[in-house]
């Protein structure tokens, strides 16, 4: 088969490029009025995957959501029983491309959190208990996700409902991550488990007592941190 001219293959993308432009969700534009907040200088890019229920979606300022992204909360559109504060994300987070973050009672996202792509959160899952009924018609209890601040959860890592993270907490990629996670901890796995923690005076501690020290931060003095944490 030939290849098109290379006007054609210019004139093609260049509009594409349009497109992906014209599309964004902004505030001001009219996809983003529907939204129950959305922040000065945020936007979400285009093509999107699904949007549900925006008027239950506040996003903070500043905050990049990428393409082909996955925002939804409740069971349907129009849904009465859909919290109005379902799904609320922070100021200046990066939300990667193909995420899918679909809330029923409570998803929140603090402050200065970088999702990578592939990234799965829901605070809902389903039941299995009733042989006679179809898995997905067995609706599971809501459990609240919160992801604390300054995190940052890797790329295609699931958190199931129920998962609180604290500040700074790592989640290494392809983890799956239930429960409390405290903060400043790296998580890895499936199920995930803390790996390394922060110890204050002492650095990075690792689950065989290992420590790494802390990086020096411009204009602040060093920790002062020991070999191995004992």
């Amino acid at each position: 088969m030939k290849p098109p001219s290379r006007w054609v293959n210019r004139a093609v993308h260049a509009a594409w490029r349009w497109v992906e432009t014209a599309g964004e969700i902004a505030p001001g534009t009219h996809r983003g009025d529907r939204f129950g907040h959305l922040g000065e200088g945020s936007c979400i890019g285009f093509p999107l995957a699904t949007l549900m229920n925006e008027h239950c979606i506040h996003v903070g300022d500043r905050t990049l959501i990428g393409r082909q992204v996955t925002l939804s909360v409740g069971y349907g559109p129009g849904d009465p029983g859909a919290s109005p504060r379902g799904l609320v994300i922070g100021d200046r987070c990066v939300i990667g491309a193909r995420t899918c973050l679909t809330a029923h009672e409570s998803i929140e996202i603090g402050d200065d959190v970088w999702f990578g792509q592939d990234v799965f959160v829901s605070d809902a899952s389903h039941g299995y208990q009733r042989p006679d009924v179809p898995i997905g018609q067995q609706f599971g209890t809501h459990d609240p996700v919160v992801v604390g601040s300054g995190s940052w959860i890797g790329h295609g890592a699931i958190l199931l409902p129920g998962t609180r993270l604290g500040r700074n907490v790592v989640v290494a990629a392809g983890s799956v991550v239930r429960g409390e996670v405290p903060d400043h901890a790296i998580v890895a796995g499936a199920p995930a488990k803390v790996v390394r923690r922060y110890q204050p005076g002492l650095g990075w501690v690792g689950r065989g007592g290992d420590v790494r020290p802390v990086a020096p931060t411009p204009g602040v003095e060093d920790e002062p941190a020991t070999a191995t944490a004992g």
